[in-house]
């Protein structure tokens, strides 16, 4: 951990600038602004943007996590492949499995098994994130497409860049008095003293919307269907715990005591579409929540 205080000479840099501009640290400014992304980094306490200029007197802290690895070793963890072809590959994620390394996550996940089933892999968008276009929470099921070229890539970037890529979500959430639908468009951020989890932040979040639609009402209970415009971290949890309607069963954004015998958490991607990286084909899938997930609704629907 390093801490600078901001001195009179030094004048008024942006925080990025400033940190970028530090030898002992050498990061590139574009890694420094990572690091504010993910909250490692504080301004007189506070999570600070990229672009915010500091002043005499301000106080910046900075962590800077441990070098990562980079060597990744195939691992053979089974997945569920819902199509796959020589430009692109459909999983649909299971609970528990982390989509790629991280701190504290350097074995065990989704790109260690892409690894192992899919030839030609490594380098594809990156040493520690090959393939990976998109993320699901640990503990989120559901969809996720993979890129198997380089022009897959670029071209599913841009697609989600555009807002082209479409993404529905089921969530099983506690409350039944929300609108038919809605639309929740609050700024998501780093929380200001648990770097662990994201917040509503209108100060420092960066801009995130859902829409939201009710499928079904249950007693204390409702199955949302939700749809992404946006993708910010943790968003759908975010939002909707900030609307006062949690994921049931989300251990960061719920109640603390277990409800309904769900495990973490009853949120699942259920439909992906796009354009065809190589044919421009516009691609559909589907796949139904888990067992354990609709055990829980159907249990709902019979005590309703």
């Amino acid at each position: 951990m390093r801490e600078y205080r901001i001195t009179a000479e030094e004048g008024h840099p942006r925080i990025d600038v400033f940190l970028a501009g530090r030898p002992e640290i050498g990061l590139s400014r574009s890694r420094i602004q990572a690091l504010i992304d993910e909250g490692q980094v504080t301004l007189n306490g506070a999570m600070p943007k990229a672009r915010q200029a500091v002043n005499p007197g301000d106080v910046i802290v900075v962590r800077v996590p441990d070098p990562e690895p980079m060597e990744l070793v195939p691992e053979d963890i089974p997945l569920d492949i819902v199509y796959e072809d020589e430009d692109i590959l459909v999983v649909n994620k299971q609970r528990g499995l982390v989509v790629h390394p991280a701190a504290g996550h350097w074995t065990g996940t989704l790109v260690h098994a892409l690894l192992d089933k899919v030839d030609d892999l490594e380098g594809i968008g990156g040493e520690l994130r090959p393939g990976i276009v998109h993320r699901l929470d640990k503990d989120t099921t559901g969809l996720l497409v993979v890129a198997k070229s380089e022009r897959a890539m670029a071209s599913l970037q841009e697609q989600i860049r555009d807002h082209m890529v479409q993404r529905v979500y089921w969530a099983l959430v506690h409350g039944n008095s929300m609108p038919d639908t809605g639309r929740i468009e609050a700024p998501i951020g780093r929380h200001p003293r648990d770097r662990k989890r994201m917040a509503v932040n209108p100060k420092t979040g960066r801009d995130a919307v859902t829409y939201f639609r009710v499928l079904e009402r249950y007693r204390g209970y409702a199955l949302l269907e939700c749809r992404l415009e946006t993708g910010r971290t943790h968003q759908i949890r975010v939002h909707l715990s900030f609307i006062g309607h949690p994921v049931v069963g989300d251990p960061l954004y719920g109640p603390r005591k277990p409800h309904l015998g769900m495990p973490p958490q009853a949120l699942h991607a259920r439909q992906l579409s796009f354009r065809h990286p190589a044919s421009g084909e516009w691609m559909e899938f589907t796949v139904d929540p888990p067992a354990d997930m609709m055990a829980v609704v159907q249990r709902l629907r019979e005590e309703a």
